[in-house]
């Protein structure tokens, strides 16, 4: 069956909350047609390059769904991590994405707090959730706790505090994963005695 340019758009969207104006050309759609969409009130544009359709449901993470798309190669992390991981009762405004400390800070409208991170910091415990049809990169929740301890002076100790001792308390992560990320982090000192604290 010969679809016609407009079903294959809306075919794709079926499959993905948001697509990429990048990504058209290999489903044989021309921006001119998700521009005449637009136009028609039937897309909307939710960013630089970033479309979905003007009626579809925003669910919780369409927001995530829509910087994952924008920045494939960022991780979610941080305070929008714990909120992922339900650890934290906070709803950031701003979705806070790691980016290679080396990459060029990427232009978007999208609502993003971009943090530098390198090496393994930037690297381990990365997970990929399927949200909304996209593909989300999340920091596990021991390396986020990790993070909240890295970052203490940028989101406040008392955050990380609470970050490692829901985690604890709901038994989601083992002490030896806290151990294993606070070293990639370069806070285990710093960690130590509120882990031991706890384990009192």
């Amino acid at each position: 069956m010969n679809l016609t340019a407009q079903q294959r758009l809306l075919d794709l969207f079926g499959r993905q909350s948001v697509v990429r104006s990048r990504d058209l050309e290999q489903h044989e759609i021309s921006r001119v047609e998700i521009s005449r969409m637009c136009k028609r009130g039937v897309v909307e544009r939710v960013g630089r390059g970033l479309y979905r359709l003007t009626d579809a449901q925003v669910t919780e993470h369409q927001t995530l769904a829509e910087v994952g798309k924008a920045i494939p190669n960022g991780v979610v992390c941080l305070l929008s991590a714990l909120r992922f991981h339900d650890l934290t009762t906070q709803a950031p405004y701003e979705v806070w994405m790691a980016i290679d400390v080396k990459s060029h800070l990427p232009r978007t409208s999208l609502p993003i707090k971009f943090v530098r991170f390198s090496g393994p910091a930037l690297s381990d415990g990365v997970e990929t959730h399927r949200m909304d049809g996209v593909d989300i990169k999340v920091y596990c929740l021991a390396k986020t706790v990790a993070d909240c301890f890295k970052y203490r002076h940028k989101i406040g100790l008392d955050v990380a505090l609470e970050a490692l001792r829901e985690s604890r308390k709901s038994n989601r992560c083992t002490i030896d994963d806290l151990w294993r990320y606070a070293r990639v982090c370069r806070v285990s000192n710093v960690m130590m005695p509120y882990m031991e604290a706890m384990a009192i």
